[in-house]
């Protein structure tokens, strides 16, 4: 009986990108006990969450394209019900209003909820209009794109509403927006941002962390210590690393936001360039195995949820990285299936779950 349940519910689970995911996060754990100073509490955790979040993946794996777009209407709604509940009496950490307490549950961040519930409700609302879809449909997409942006913006949680609106652009962008209006976005984009500095309608330390991304030694003491002791951890790694737990800028407290946005610069101190190279390759072969999925899927569906949250682990990625390496802001962007946290993890477990259900039911979509 065991035996048959096992069979059903590994039936709907990719092996590769289960494997690729898999590696990753073990990586991660080993990472986490070493900023962690060598407690387990962070790494018990941690890992709890990782079942929890595994068995969520397996549930979502075993349910149909079909039966999970059922679930972007009200995933929506509800994800904005409650930033607007952020928004009106939201918990304030940090000065930021990012979570939400509700009863039997606990504090939640809503936000995370939009990084599946924006790609789902469009890929949905564009399969819907397949084979008629027109210039209107595209300016509804981006008004349910622009909606739980603003909520999240006004948090402020600038990194979040950055990776929800880029999610939403690659929607539109796989679902055949022009060239040319995706230029004029850009563009208007720009202007928006110039003109919110120029009238101060940014934060300060918004704009202390633009600053110091292209001058870390502006604010060294402060703003700028983060990516200047990354900068030191990385570079002290050298080609082969220092060896698991022997990171110095780890172990010595010198390196801030060690087991969440900023555990790229443990992870090369300890393991190096060859180490680093070696993840890198990892998060290419994620990446590339969530696009062939995307290629792969029988309906349109399909293709766009795939493509994008093959496209978000990308972004994810190279926005962690660069804001480590110092070429982008401090934005607060977790390292995908490694950085400490919860609903992070949850995220992209489900995440997981839906290609691995894009995956394995192609000819039941088809049928």
């Amino acid at each position: 009986m065991i035996q048959v349940i096992w069979n059903k519910l590994t039936d709907h689970i990719d092996p590769i990108l289960f494997a690729l995911v898999t590696i990753i996060t073990v990586l991660g754990l080993l990472v986490l006990y070493s900023a962690a100073n060598e407690t387990m509490s962070r790494v018990v955790s941690q890992s709890q969450k990782v079942v929890i979040a595994v068995i969520i993946m397996f549930v979502i794996a075993n349910l149909s394209p079909s039966f999970i777009a059922r679930f972007a209407i009200p995933m929506y709604i509800a994800g904005i019900i409650l930033l607007l509940g952020v928004a009106l009496g939201g918990e304030v950490i940090k000065g930021a209003r990012r979570w939400l307490k509700l009863p039997l549950i606990g504090n939640i961040q809503p936000s995370e909820i939009m990084k599946l519930a924006v790609p789902l409700i469009l890929a949905w609302y564009f399969d819907k209009h397949e084979g008629a879809i027109s210039w209107k449909n595209f300016l509804v997409a981006g008004l349910l794109v622009a909606i739980p942006f603003a909520l999240i913006v006004r948090q402020p949680d600038l990194g979040t509403a950055l990776l929800v609106g880029a999610c939403g652009f690659f929607i539109l962008y796989l679902a055949g927006l022009d060239w040319r209006i995706m230029i004029g976005g850009a563009v208007v984009a720009a202007l928006a941002f110039a003109g919110a500095w120029e009238f101060n309608l940014l934060h300060d330390y918004q704009k202390e962390r633009v600053l110091t991304a292209f001058d870390p030694g502006r604010d060294s003491q402060d703003a700028g210590w983060h990516t200047i002791q990354a900068a030191i951890a990385i570079g002290s790694g050298g080609l082969v690393g220092k060896g698991w737990l022997a990171g110095t800028q780890t172990h010595l407290e010198f390196l801030p936001e060690k087991h969440t946005d900023f555990i790229v610069a443990v992870y090369g101190e300890e393991f190096g360039l060859i180490g680093a190279l070696l993840l890198f390759a990892l998060y290419i072969l994620l990446i590339g195995r969530c696009m062939l999925i995307a290629m792969r899927a029988q309906s349109l569906f399909g293709r766009l949820i795939a493509g994008t949250l093959g496209l978000m682990f990308f972004t994810y990625t190279f926005v962690n990285v660069g804001m480590v390496a110092g070429l982008l802001p401090v934005v607060g962007v977790p390292l995908p299936f490694v950085s400490f946290g919860g609903t992070a993890m949850m995220t992209l477990f489900v995440a997981v779950g839906i290609l691995m259900s894009v995956a394995t039911h192609r000819k039941l979509v088809g049928s």
